[in-house]
């Protein structure tokens, strides 16, 4: 059961900014509130001390989506129905829209927001591998800072960021691929709808004939947090993207996960999958 809690409906950034201020008080930002409020119903650890909730769905500045000086700027609380149907998204950011699209219903879409996503850092969390092939970034304010870092920075642990009590992230800004990258979203679930993630993989990569200029790999759910592999990013560049090499990249992502995860009795039969699936991914990519 939900616990009576005063909820909070400012008009604008900076009234956010102040309230958030206020260090006698437990607040808890909320935008869609499909994390929140389940998180409040199931009395879970994270919320369970929650005194006041910040309502943020009618801030015009952590809304809307623009493209700006190189760089693709989205609110915040833009939800992942916004994102999908957005233009500039479709054009410039298909891996995103495509992440977006496996999210939960219809009905959730229309109510979680993108920040809601990450900030909740959850393992499973659907859009962050897409975000950090993207090299996003997020602006964070509070009443005495603005900073912008990168998302993998911002990213701790599970369910743990680096957002500060009297912090709020107010957009995210991606740097407009170019056009000569093309690249792919994977999610494994155990359906084929409303289903928690148990694999995810995003890859963007810049290919000349068959040779791989550049590649970026990121990695959800069979990672602790959404993690890019900048070490085998750095391995595959400059390689014939032929089948044996292919191979021997799904093989070392494998290699690279164990390294991350150890090994655990599910992974004699994960790891398997993980390689057959991220094999299938860059074979689809490298025929595009």
């Amino acid at each position: 059961m939900i616990p009576s809690i005063e909820i909070l409906i400012p008009k604008n950034l900076n009234e956010v900014l102040g309230i958030l201020s206020n260090q006698d008080k437990n607040f808890k930002i909320i935008a869609g509130g499909t994390d929140v409020v389940t998180g409040l119903k199931q009395e879970s650890n994270r919320f369970i001390n929650t005194e006041v909730l910040v309502d943020i769905n009618r801030i015009a500045e952590v809304k809307g989506i623009e493209k700006r000086n190189g760089k693709i700027s989205i609110g915040a609380a833009s939800t992942f129905t916004e994102i999908y149907t957005n233009p500039i998204v479709s054009s410039e950011l298909p891996i995103l829209k495509k992440a977006v699209a496996t999210i939960g219903s219809l009905q959730i879409r229309n109510r979680a927001t993108i920040a809601g996503n990450f900030v909740n850092n959850a393992p499973c969390a659907d859009t962050v591998t897409a975000l950090l092939v993207y090299n996003a970034t997020i602006e964070i304010e509070s009443t005495n800072s603005k900073r912008e870092i990168s998302l993998q920075e911002f990213l701790q642990g599970p369910y743990k960021t680096q957002l500060k009590k009297d912090e709020i992230v107010t957009r995210i800004n991606i740097p407009v691929p170019p056009k000569t990258f093309v690249g792919d979203f994977y999610k494994l679930g155990r359906r084929q709808a409303v289903a928690i993630s148990r694999i995810t993989f995003a890859v963007l990569m810049e290919l000349n004939g068959n040779k791989i200029n550049e590649i970026k790999i990121a990695a959800g759910a069979v990672t602790p947090i959404g993690t890019r592999f900048p070490e085998l990013e750095k391995y595959a560049a400059g390689k014939e993207a032929n089948n044996d090499f292919i191979k021997s990249l799904a093989s070392k992502l494998g290699e690279e996960i164990i390294k991350l995860t150890g090994l655990r009795w599910s992974s004699e039969y994960k790891l398997p999958v993980v390689q057959q699936m991220f094999y299938q991914m860059l074979k689809r990519i490298t025929k595009k």
